[in-house]
């Protein structure tokens, strides 16, 4: 969902005569690394101009590869989008990484992703928050998603099947948002659901366009305030009101 370009070799090791798994560290340390030295690059609005190393730790830990179909597992930590399947992508490292940062979330924060894709950006925050709640509206992405969140171990995250920009009312309100698709605005839904003090981190523009990464802050008298940070390019949301 997202821009960038890079290189990357796939090793593989032999246990007992057979092929294993390769387990891809050396290819997370680089991709950690990348994510390191696009962050110290001016002018894209984050703090100190660095990811939180928490977040860095995740990403150097968590088997990007097992997000992504085999045909393009190869390129799984390159820092580009891949396709998924259905017209999707997963989204690039770099943006991953930012957008985690931006939320600024903590162990007690109950985050509602929409956009569920292969799981990647909730399998990311289920290791920084309490619970995810994450929403696709295509059936065969939120279900095997959910497989394969249930596989890895993933306990503390919920994969719903629904129309996204409606947001998900029953487990309302969160501490953060966060929007894996570009909106042609900020849904009022989603605001609503946010709690005071939270923050929702949304691509916003035109479909097929180039759109803004957008931080919106809704204080504790539910005031909000929005900052553009850089141009992005991510598949459009979809559903009813998109």
């Amino acid at each position: 969902m997202a821009l960038i370009f890079g290189a990357a070799a796939v090793a593989s090791m032999t246990i007992r005569g057979r092929t294993a798994e390769p387990d891809y560290a050396v290819e997370r340390t680089t991709m950690v690394a990348t994510i390191e030295a696009r962050a110290r690059e001016d002018g894209i609005g984050i703090r100190a101009s660095e990811i939180d190393p928490k977040v860095l730790d995740v990403l150097r830990a968590l088997p990007r590869h097992e997000f992504v179909p085999e045909n393009v597992r190869a390129s799984s930590y390159e820092d580009y989008p891949l396709p998924i399947g259905y017209g999707q992508t997963i989204s690039q490292p770099f943006i991953v990484a930012l957008m985690t940062d931006l939320l600024d979330v903590g162990p007690t924060s109950v985050v509602l992703e929409i956009g569920t894709g292969s799981g990647y950006q909730a399998a990311v925050l289920a290791r920084l928050v309490r619970q995810v709640y994450t929403v696709e509206r295509i059936p065969a992405l939120a279900a095997s998603a959910a497989d394969r969140l249930t596989r890895l171990g993933f306990e503390n995250v919920s994969v719903r099947q629904e129309d996204g920009y409606f947001g998900l009312p029953e487990a309302a309100p969160f501490d953060a948002v966060i929007v894996t698709a570009a909106a042609g605005h900020i849904p009022p839904p989603l605001l609503q659901q946010l709690k005071p003090g939270g923050r929702m981190v949304i691509p916003v523009g035109p479909p097929f366009g180039l759109q803004h990464l957008t931080v919106v802050n809704r204080d504790s008298e539910g005031r909000v305030r929005t900052r553009q940070l850089f141009p992005v390019r991510f598949v459009p949301l979809s559903g009813q009101h998109q």
